[in-house]
């Protein structure tokens, strides 16, 4: 599969494989009940098991909530997954209320004192520290607990180099360029002596975390996890600390100008394992979001309009981008699927498509507001269905859902 999400700028996108559930919900609703979220638990299940069947036993796989924070699909992935990562206080609240009692991860530049004291106090698993000053006010944080108590784990994020070839194929990166997250790497030698000379005794280091780029292939994640791995053996060595573990991040890639396209999870397992063999003590931890729940979320919508402009057809349809942000955050078409409606209520023509090419577009006052242009829809129709594929992440959740104060869609989960 590709290296990194493709924008569908010229052919339209692959039309995804709608699955039965969906169908049927989609045609199902009254037309007064769309758009809709369609969140299919059952497929969401299956490739979660898939992926942690792909993944060796030393290799923890935390959820990044980020992507898809609602409560029923944190339920259906926490069977499957080691624990949850978080990157706020509100995630923080929302997670441990949704998933009780499971480990979080709290990362994320500019934590506030007050949201690292209720990770404290949450008993966090695990702190990534992004900078010098964070480190300082954990330290002081974690001072003001019971001596009694355990250390607070700790995992600094580096913004470590990356390959131009990584660099070029990443969909959006994190580090191996100017970014505000994590550590400056000439920094490394000032952080491990802070937390271990005495002067943290509320902290334990366990490892390093350096989530870097999104958006790579199954070879590309395994060169970072790779250079990630042999840069922190190197640091921990010098510094004469044991290396528990390292946090490579997430950043899969998810292709949705092919959604049936999937990231390689099975060469990246057996990649992952020959890595963890080297290193007999290390234990490896991934934080996935998109490509976990991408698939498993359709936005449904009906076509109110078709017209003609200019020699293009256009579908104008309930909602838009600001139920469903991800096209133009992305800049892509967002693959999609026609379900057509038979019936037409109306005594005067059915308006449709001339064309073989449809855009797509919402209801907002603003040309922005196109979810996929090109679509093979010949003779589309008023009334007919539209369901969105790849909704499952970094959706609505993302979405500028008051503008022009329309209606929000519904949400359905399927297969609970």
């Amino acid at each position: 599969m590709s290296h990194s999400p493709t924008a569908a700028t010229g052919p339209a996108a692959t039309a995804p494989a709608v699955t039965a559930a969906v169908r049927e919900r989609a045609l199902s609703l009254p037309a007064e009940e769309l758009p809709a979220y369609l969140y299919d638990l059952g497929a969401l299940r299956e490739h979660a098991d898939a992926i942690r069947g792909a993944l060796p036993e030393r290799v923890e796989l935390y959820y990044a909530a980020k992507a898809n924070p609602e409560p029923e699909i944190l339920t259906a992935l926490s069977p499957y997954v080691d624990g949850f990562e978080v990157s706020s206080g509100g995630e923080l609240a929302h997670v441990a209320q949704a998933v009780p009692e499971r480990p979080l991860a709290f990362g994320g530049p500019g934590k506030t004192p007050a949201e690292t004291a209720a990770a404290l106090a949450a008993g966090v698993a695990r702190f990534h520290v992004e900078s010098a000053h964070e480190l300082r006010v954990l330290a002081a944080l974690a001072a003001e607990r019971p001596a009694s108590g355990p250390p607070v784990e700790v995992l600094p994020r580096f913004n470590l180099p990356l390959s131009d070839g990584a660099l070029h194929t990443s969909a959006l990166s994190m580090g191996g360029r100017p970014t505000p997250f994590g550590l400056d790497p000439s920094e490394a030698g000032e952080v491990m002596r802070h937390l271990t000379g005495g002067s943290c005794p509320g902290l334990r280091v366990r490892g390093i975390h350096a989530h870097l780029a999104s958006g790579l292939g199954a070879a590309d994640q395994l060169a970072v996890a790779e250079s990630v791995v042999d840069w922190a053996v190197r640091l921990f060595d010098r510094h004469g600390v044991p290396l528990h573990e390292v946090n490579v991040g997430g950043g899969m890639a998810v292709d949705y100008a092919d959604p049936g396209a999937r990231f390689d999870w099975a060469g990246y397992g057996a990649g992952l394992a020959r890595l963890v063999a080297a290193h007999p003590e290390l234990r490896l931890r991934i934080e996935p979001g998109r490509a976990l729940t991408a698939y498993c979320g359709w936005y449904a919508t009906e076509v109110l309009d078709v017209k003609r402009s200019h020699g293009e057809d256009f579908a104008v349809v309930r909602g838009g981008t600001h139920h469903l942000r991800t096209p133009a955050t992305k800049g892509h078409d967002q693959p999609c699927a026609v379900l057509p409606v038979a019936h037409w209520p109306h005594g005067w023509p059915r308006p449709t498509a001339r064309g073989d090419g449809v855009t797509v577009a919402g209801q907002l006052c603003t040309p922005k507001d196109v979810l996929a242009r090109g679509v093979p829809a010949p003779g589309l129709r008023a009334g007919d269905r539209v369901v969105f594929a790849l909704a499952g992440a970094y959706a609505w959740n993302i979405s500028h859902h008051d503008f022009l104060m329309h209606p929000r869609p519904g949400f359905h989960f399927l297969g609970r």
